[in-house]
């Protein structure tokens, strides 16, 4: 039966896990006390922590999350650097610190379900930290909504100017053809009316009585 101790250092293991928003991992063989607190330090200020656990109870903790993937990571004297809030600003502590302590060596990380190799998290310090990202974002909206607000503000003085150009722009309408001249159905029918009466009235006019000799 598993002591106490490893039980619940794997417990803890867990929910560590399972809260982080990332989990890094580094050897740190070879660093002062000093040198390990400086690092801690600089987590800390990035509001992450940095364990120092038996691998072997990473390893379980990892397989009982569903971190399979994650547990070939987790060899040899190791600590693990757990993300707070901002993945990349503890990435680029630890990226930062072994630039100047070549004993501490990133050995990948994970980051949401996704193993990470040392070059993605090196690439990952390289994001800006969260608040200039924020920053940057409501620049982006505050900006068109500024450029709305004026165009909205010189509707008024404009609207004369911009429909007097659009309709100068528009094509102009084309004439309407000439109405066809009607075809005069009713006309011959009348004539040959006419003609008819006329010749009826010639048929029955009484020949003059010849002259008596």
């Amino acid at each position: 039966m598993p002591r106490p101790a490893k039980v619940s250092a794997v417990a803890d293991i867990k929910e560590r896990l399972e809260g982080a928003q990332a989990v890094f991992v580094a050897e740190y063989a070879g660093l002062s006390v000093n040198e390990q607190q400086v690092l801690r330090r600089g987590l800390r200020a990035a509001k992450s922590e940095f364990k120092v656990y038996k691998m072997t109870l990473a390893r379980i903790a990892a397989t009982e999350t569903g971190h399979e993937d994650f547990v070939d990571m987790l060899v040899g004297p190791a600590g693990l650097a757990f993300a707070g809030e901002d993945a990349a600003a503890t990435a680029k502590v630890l990226r930062d610190f072994a630039r100047d302590h070549q004993k501490l060596i990133i050995k990948g990380g994970l980051l949401g379900g996704e193993v990470l190799p040392p070059e993605r998290v090196a690439a990952l310090a390289d994001i800006e930290p969260r608040e200039v990202l924020l920053s940057k974002i409501a620049g982006v909206f505050q900006a068109p909504m500024a450029r709305m607000a004026g165009a909205l503000a010189a509707m008024p003085r404009n609207l004369a100017t911009m429909i007097s150009q659009l309709i100068e722009k528009m094509p102009a309408a084309p004439e309407a053809p000439a109405p066809a001249a009607a075809a005069p159905v009713e006309a011959a029918p009348a004539a040959e009316a006419t003609e008819a009466a006329d010749a009826a009235t010639t048929d029955e006019t009484p020949a003059a009585p010849a002259e008596e000799e």
